[in-house]
C-alpha cells in the first residue's frame, strides 16, 4: 500500500482530494522505493509463470527469422535496406551501389553499412534512433539517438565515404529534419519544456552548435512544429500543426538560407498537407466544408487558398487520408467502410483511374516506400489478421502486382488454419461499430473460448486489422482476438472521430462496452473468458470501461494507461497538455468540460466495488503519459477496491512511453503479459492439440 498524503484540488467550485498525488515527485525516495516495492510485488506474484513465460518466448522467437532483409529500396544511385541479425537486439542499416535496369541489388554488390544500431548502443539499456537522414547526394547521414526512453535526442553525422564520424554533435533534438540542395545546411527540431516541438533550428556542417541560427519559433501552445522536404526535394517544409488546424511554410531546397514562406495562413478548424509535382503543389485539405477531405492543386508561386483548384472533390462516404505523387501517376489513400484502399489516377487524364483490389475482404493496405518519382511501380503494404505483412510492386500502366516479400513465419505456419472476419456491434445510439476477428480453424462459438479485445478509440487513430505472430502462442491456445474500431478512433472517416472526443468522448468507451457484449451475446466468449487490452490513451479506455463495466470482463492489461487524465489536463507545465485541449477540451477554462472529464476520467472514478485482474505498465522516462498516472491509479485501486483479483504494476525504470527498446527485451515483454492473460482468462498454459481441448495448466 503506497502512502497517503492528502493534498486538495479546487476547481469550479468543487474541492477534490487526491491522496497520491506525491508520487509525481520523482525526486522524493519514497516515490522509486513505491515503484520498486510494485515492481517486486509484480515479480512475486508472477514467478510461478516463469516457465511459461521462457516457453511463451521461445515460441515468440522461434517463429520469427531472426537473421534477416529488409526490401531494398531504391534511390538514385543507391539501394537501401536494413537487416538483422540473430542474437543481436537492433537493425543494421545497409545500401548498396544501383546500377540502370536493376530491379533488386547485385548479389556481388558491396554492402556499405551506414549505421549499426547495436555497436552505437553498446551496453546501453534503452537505445532508439531518431533522424536518419541522408544528404541529396547521398554522401552524409544525419542521426539521432536516445538512450533514457525520454524521446530528446543527440543529433550526430557521419561521412558515408570514409564511415567516419564528423565532429559536430547537437543535443537536445526532436523528430523532424531536412538537409538542404547544398548537402552542407541542415534543418532540425527543438522542443520545449513541455516536450512540444516548437523551434526550427539551422546548422551548418562544419560550425559549433552554439553558433546554429534559429529560423523559427511557434509561440502558440496548441501547435506543434515539424521539418521536412517535398518528395522531388524541391522544397523545404516547415508544418505547424495543432490537433484541428495546419500552416505550412516553404522554401527553396537550393536556397537554404532563405526566407520561407507562408503557404496558406492558418484557419482555425482548416487543414492541409501538401506535395509537389513538377510546377505545383497538391493539397489534402477540409477547407470549404469538406469533413472527408479533398485534393486540390495550385501553382506552386502561387500556393494559397485564392487559387487552390478541386481535383478529386469531397466524398461524404469515403475519407481520403493522403496521396503520393509520381511523374505520370498520381496516387489516393483512401478510407471506406472502415478499411484501407488504394486508388491510382494517371496525370493529365491519360488513361482511367482504378483501385487496387486486394485478395481478402479484410485486410490492410497502405503505401510503402516510394522515394523515386520517375517511375511506374508503386510499393506498397499488405497485410490481414492471416497474412503475415507483405510487400508488393504493383506496375500502375499494367495494373501487374509482384510480390517482393512476405515476412517468413517459421514453425509451419499455414493462414488456412485460421478464419478471419468482419462483425459489427451495435452500440447504445445504434450505430453499427466494425470489430475484426481472427481465430483458429475449428473455433466453438459456445461461449467457453478466452478473448482478447483491444482498442484505442482516439487522435483519429486507426487500428486497421494486422497480422502478429506473436498473437498465434494465444490462437492455438483457443483465443479470438478482437479489434474494437471504436469512435474517437479513424477508421470510418471524419465524422466517426468527432463523434467520439471532445464533449461525445464518453462515447469511445460506451461502443467499446457494446463490442464486449456483442462478443458475449454471440457466443464468441463469456465475461470471465474476456480480456481487454489498450495502451496509452487505449490505457484510458482500459480504466474508463472497467470503471462502468467491471462484471464485463476478466482480465485488463493497461499499459502505460492515461488514467489520471484530468489532473494532467488541468496543468499546462505538463508535456502535451495545452496541445491536447483540442482533443479532450480545456477543464481549465471551461466548467462544463471539467464536469464532463471528471465524470469519466479513471482515476477520479475509482469505487468500492469488484474489479477483474489488473496487469498495468509504465515508464519512469515517459514524456508522454508520465509515470506516476498509472501508478496513482494503482494506489488508489489498492485501497478501494473490495475483490482479491490481482493487481500488478510493472514500471520500466529505465525506459519511456515505446517500454523497451531491443527485440529481444520486447518479446519477453510480450510473453509477460501473455503469461498474465493466461493465467487470468484460461488457466492454460499449453497449444491445444489436434482436435482437442487446451491442457490445464500444472
Amino acid at each position: 500500500m503506497a502512502k497517503r498524503v492528502p493534498i486538495s484540488r479546487e476547481r469550479h467550485g468543487e474541492i477534490v482530494v487526491d491522496e497520491y498525488a506525491w508520487l509525481r515527485n520523482r525526486d522524493d525516495p519514497d516515490t522509486i522505493a513505491y515503484l520498486e516495492a510494485e515492481n517486486a510485488w509484480t515479480e512475486a506474484v508472477m514467478a510461478p509463470t516463469k516457465g511459461l513465460q521462457e516457453r511463451l518466448f521461445e515460441e515468440i522467437k522461434g517463429r520469427i527469422q531472426e537473421t534477416d532483409l529488409s526490401v531494398p529500396v531504391r534511390k538514385g544511385a543507391w539501394w537501401y535496406y536494413s537487416r538483422t541479425e540473430e542474437g543481436k537486439q537492433y537493425a543494421i542499416h545497409c545500401r548498396k551501389p544501383a546500377h540502370p535496369g536493376e530491379e533488386e541489388p547485385s548479389p556481388d554488390a558491396v554492402e556499405q553499412v551506414m549505421l549499426d544500431q547495436n555497436a552505437e548502443a553498446g551496453d546501453a539499456e534503452y537505445f532508439a534512433v531518431g533522424a536518419f537522414d541522408t544528404t541529396p547526394d547521398a554522401r552524409l547521414l544525419a542521426w539521432s539517438s536516445d538512450t533514457s526512453g525520454d524521446e530528446v535526442y543527440t543529433m550526430r553525422f557521419r561521412d558515408l565515404v570514409t564511415g567516419d564520424a564528423l565532429a559536430d554533435e547537437i543535443p537536445g533534438t526532436y523528430y523532424g529534419t531536412a538537409w538542404g540542395a547544398d548537402n552542407a545546411t541542415f534543418f532540425y527540431v527543438r522542443p520545449d519544456a513541455a516536450m512540444r516541438p516548437y523551434q526550427l533550428w539551422r546548422h551548418r556542417l562544419g560550425t559549433p552548435a552554439g553558433d546554429d541560427v534559429l529560423v523559427y519559433t511557434e509561440h502558440d501552445e496548441r501547435f506543434y512544429l515539424g521539418v521536412g522536404t517535398t518528395k522531388d526535394e524541391r522544397f523545404l517544409v516547415l508544418g505547424l500543426a495543432s490537433k484541428v488546424t495546419s500552416e505550412a511554410w516553404i522554401l527553396d531546397a537550393d536556397d537554404p538560407t532563405g526566407e520561407f514562406r507562408v503557404v496558406e495562413p492558418r484557419c482555425q478548424d482548416v487543414e492541409y498537407n501538401l506535395e509537389h509535382w513538377r510546377d505545383r503543389f497538391f493539397l489534402v485539405t477540409n477547407a470549404d466544408g469538406a469533413e472527408n477531405f479533398k485534393l486540390v492543386e495550385a501553382p506552386d508561386d502561387r500556393p494559397g487558398r485564392d487559387h487552390w483548384v478541386d481535383v478529386v472533390g469531397h466524398r461524404p462516404d469515403v475519407k481520403l487520408s493522403g496521396i503520393d505523387v509520381f511523374d505520370q501517376h498520381l496516387v489516393l489513400f483512401e478510407r471506406v467502410q472502415g478499411l484501407r484502399r488504394i486508388r491510382v489516377r494517371p496525370m493529365g487524364g491519360a488513361g482511367e483511374e482504378h483501385v487496387i483490389e486486394q485478395p481478402e475482404a479484410v485486410s490492410t493496405a497502405a503505401g510503402g516506400a516510394n522515394p523515386e518519382f520517375d517511375t511506374s511501380v508503386l510499393r506498397y503494404g499488405y497485410t490481414s489478421m492471416v497474412t503475415p505483412s507483405s510487400v508488393f510492386d504493383y506496375d500502375m500502366n499494367t495494373r501487374q502486382r509482384r510480390l517482393r516479400k512476405r515476412q517468413p513465419v517459421l514453425g509451419g505456419y499455414d493462414p488456412a488454419d485460421y478464419d478471419t472476419e468482419r462483425v459489427w456491434a451495435t452500440a447504445d445510439d445504434g450505430a453499427q461499430i466494425p470489430i475484426s476477428l481472427v481465430y483458429k480453424r475449428g473455433f466453438r462459438r459456445d461461449g467457453t473460448a478466452p478473448a482478447l479485445l483491444y482498442g484505442y478509440g482516439s487522435y483519429e487513430a486507426s487500428m486497421d486489422p494486422g497480422f502478429s505472430s506473436a498473437r498465434l502462442s494465444l490462437l492455438d491456445r483457443g483465443f479470438v482476438f478482437a479489434i474494437a474500431h471504436i469512435r474517437g478512433g479513424g477508421e470510418m472517416g471524419r465524422r466517426w472521430y468527432l463523434q467520439g472526443k471532445l464533449l461525445h468522448k464518453r462515447t469511445t468507451f460506451t461502443d467499446f462496452i457494446a463490442c464486449g457484449r456483442h462478443l458475449v451475446d454471440e457466443g464468441w466468449t463469456s465475461p470471465s473468458r474476456l480480456a481487454i487490452r489498450g495502451g496509452s490513451a487505449g490505457g484510458l479506455l482500459m480504466g474508463a470501461v472497467v470503471n462502468m463495466a467491471p462484471e464485463l470482463f476478466g482480465a485488463v492489461v493497461a499499459e502505460v494507461p492515461f488514467v489520471d487524465a484530468l489532473n494532467t489536463i488541468l496543468d499546462p507545465s505538463l508535456p502535451l497538455t495545452v496541445l491536447e485541449w483540442e482533443e479532450w477540451g480545456n477543464p481549465v477554462e471551461a466548467p462544463e468540460v471539467y464536469r464532463y472529464m471528471r465524470s469519466y476520467s479513471p482515476y477520479e472514478n475509482v469505487e468500492a466495488k469488484d474489479y477483474p485482474p489488473m496487469l498495468v505498465t509504465a515508464g519512469l522516462n515517459d514524456p508522454r503519459v508520465s509515470y506516476w498516472e498509472p501508478a496513482k491509479w494503482v494506489a488508489r485501486l489498492r485501497t478501494t477496491k473490495t475483490d482479491a483479483n490481482t493487481l500488478l504494476l510493472k514500471t520500466e525504470m529505465g525506459a519511456g512511453h515505446m517500454g523497451p527498446s531491443g527485440r529481444y527485451d520486447a518479446w519477453r515483454d510480450e510473453a509477460f503479459v501473455y503469461a498474465f492473460l493466461l493465467l487470468h482468462t484460461m488457466g492454460v498454459d499449453e497449444p491445444a492439440a489436434a482436435g482437442g481441448e487446451p491442457a490445464p495448466s500444472p
